[in-house]
């Protein structure tokens, strides 16, 4: 499989070895252009430009999203969530950007920001603020990372690409064997592995971008303390909950101690402005309701990463009789019996999931994988086109709708996925499962 010439064109999708040849001419000292830092004013080398900020963003949020089980079906709260980070990003550098924000349903504490202006938060860290300000505070510090270009330069320097490269081989499964390993298989992309991880300058700047956002829009700076001294609390304390977070957010005194010095100087006239506690506490009451059902969630999420399947089985039980169409508890309990290779199951638990959040795309993988573990191949096909119909770019989901039409005896189909599969993964066991059929087919001589 020789390596055809590559060309960059931003008006087409990103392939894997665009970012690989992004991050050899980083590497090797390229520079293509000189950009206005929109923070400083200042110019700046930079190899990304902002059409692929916005594409790259487009490309990889929606499985990042996913991968955290989507957003919150919860309307109100992201409007109420998309108010305020509009009010924000109105005031910010980059205000034509297209900024999108959203609460997702994963229950690990953390926000993060794509480079394009797809913001997060989820619902594990949305628990752990106290009023609209904090809330303010937050997205703000990721309107900074945008705004400061902080993935693009880091992308210019070639130090994310791995990142990127790295999520999409994950979600290839180079590195488990042909449904072999389960717990290898059944997730997506592992939580994270998409996203950015800043360094304490990075973290500096955003931070005094997100305070001068906030304050701008109107809100005390007592909130951007608030925020910070929960995260230096947290940070002190640390549960796998917030491991994620301080690996892509580091934390230290000194961004608490610069808060409280900020607010208490540059911007003591909004010390004494509104933190809207009682709005944040009445939009985000359906949330708090469901706070022991995060928590049981949380408590069976490290179980299982401990391989304590009884154990995690008996919290994800315990979360969904507080919460029957809670989409995470039954994605987690439809993973824990497939992992435990009882597959009838985790089939059925991915069926309740898809009836809980039918426009959610990790359910059909779910239910997909099951199906072909019972050798239902014709059931599993069509999950798996469900799947990539909600979540397109998915090479794992090529690789095992050719494995169910494999299953069915069309092989004419099967190539064909194989072949799609092929162009974007080649190595590990799927690539060489791929390979070895069409050799065996007569497709590749």
């Amino acid at each position: 499989m020789p390596d055809k010439p590559l060309s960059v064109n931003i008006t087409r999708t990103l392939t894997r070895r665009d970012f690989l040849w992004l991050s050899s001419m980083a590497a090797a000292g390229y520079v293509f252009g000189c950009a206005t830092d929109p923070v400083t004013g200042k110019k700046q080398l930079m190899l990304v430009s902002e059409d692929t900020e916005v594409q790259i963003d487009q490309q990889y949020s929606p499985m990042q999203i996913s991968s955290d089980y989507g957003t919150v079906q919860d309307s109100q709260l992201n409007s109420y969530v998309s108010q305020v980070g509009n009010k924000m990003a109105a005031k910010s550098h980059r205000a034509h950007m297209p900024y999108s924000f959203r609460v997702v349903n994963a229950t690990y504490v953390n926000a993060y920001a794509f480079p394009g202006g797809t913001i997060a938060a989820t619902r594990g860290i949305m628990l752990s603020l106290e009023n609209e300000a904090e809330l303010a505070a937050l997205l703000g510090h990721e309107l900074g990372h945008v705004n400061a270009r902080h993935s693009a330069e880091q992308m210019s320097k070639g130090m994310l690409t791995q990142a990127f490269v790295g999520g999409v081989a994950v979600l290839a499964g180079t590195q488990s064997a042909v449904l072999g390993d389960l717990a290898g298989q059944l997730g997506q992309i592992g939580a994270g592995a998409l996203l950015a991880s800043y360094s304490r300058d990075n973290e500096r700047e955003a931070d005094a971008l997100g305070m001068k956002y906030m304050v701008g829009a109107g809100y005390g700076s007592e909130g951007f303390v608030g925020l910070m001294d929960m995260l230096n609390s947290m940070s002190k304390h640390k549960s796998t909950s917030v491991d994620l977070l301080f690996a892509t957010h580091p934390m230290s005194q000194e961004r608490y101690d610069t808060a409280v010095q900020m607010a208490n100087t540059q911007y003591q006239s909004a010390l004494k402005g509104p933190l809207n506690r009682e709005r944040y506490m009445d939009q985000t009451a359906r949330l708090r309701a469901q706070k022991g059902v995060i928590e049981e969630i949380e408590k069976g999420q490290g179980q299982l990463a401990k391989r304590q399947y009884d154990a995690a089985s008996a919290h994800f039980q315990r979360a969904l009789k507080q919460a029957p169409n809670d989409y995470v508890a039954l994605c987690m309990m439809s993973k824990t019996k497939l992992i435990q290779k009882e597959y009838a199951a985790g089939r059925q638990y991915a069926e309740m999931a898809q009836k809980a959040y039918p426009r959610e795309a990790q359910a059909y993988h779910l239910s997909g994988f099951a199906k072909l573990q019972l050798k239902d191949f014709e059931g599993a096909y069509e999950e798996f086109n469900t799947y990539d119909r909600l979540l397109p770019g998915n090479p794992n989901i090529a690789f095992f709708k050719g494995y169910s039409q494999e299953g069915m005896g069309n092989t004419q189909q099967a190539a064909q996925h194989y072949n799609r599969y092929l162009q974007a993964v080649q190595q590990g066991q799927y690539a060489q499962h791929a390979y070895r059929r069409l050799v065996d087919w007569g497709y590749i001589k």
